[in-house]
């Protein structure tokens, strides 16, 4: 069998063109940098919260259901991930500035479904979690615009 033969002299690309220069006006001062903030959740969590365990007994009172203690509460959040007590914090500051309170916005649900004199229904929202609650407010508010 016969081998076929190549070439072994590679071909040299022709010269670029220059470019033709343009000068470009001088850039303006950078403004002094800001200090970088944390981007990781542990480091969000101690910039603003200096400790999980502060984190998580500030959270505690306000996360607390009907009849639950807060103690127990607080205990469950310290095994919790930087990350969900961030969004449990990000939930209940929502909370605070949009409704004030649990028991606000369980009667904003209430109103939004028009359900608010359903006892049951109500009892029953009672049960639910804190992010639940304001997925399920968001949602009504939605469904009221359209």
């Amino acid at each position: 069998m016969a081998t076929k033969k190549t070439n072994t002299k590679t071909k040299s690309a022709p010269p670029k063109a220059a470019k033709p220069t343009t000068k470009k006006a001088p850039k303006a001062e950078k403004k002094a940098a800001a200090p970088a903030k944390a981007r990781h959740p542990r480091g969000r969590v101690v910039e603003n919260h200096t400790s999980k365990a502060e984190l998580a007994k500030s959270l505690a009172s306000v996360l607390a259901r009907t009849g639950e203690d807060a103690d127990a509460v607080e205990t469950k959040l310290k095994t919790a991930s930087n990350a969900q007590l961030l969004r449990l914090s990000k939930v209940t500051a929502t909370v605070k500035q949009k409704y004030g309170n649990r028991e606000k916005l369980i009667a904003a649900i209430g109103t939004a479904e028009k359900k608010g004199k359903d006892k049951d229904f109500l009892a029953r929202l009672e049960s639910y979690s804190l992010p639940m609650l304001l997925d399920l407010a968001s949602s009504a508010e939605r469904r009221a615009r359209a």
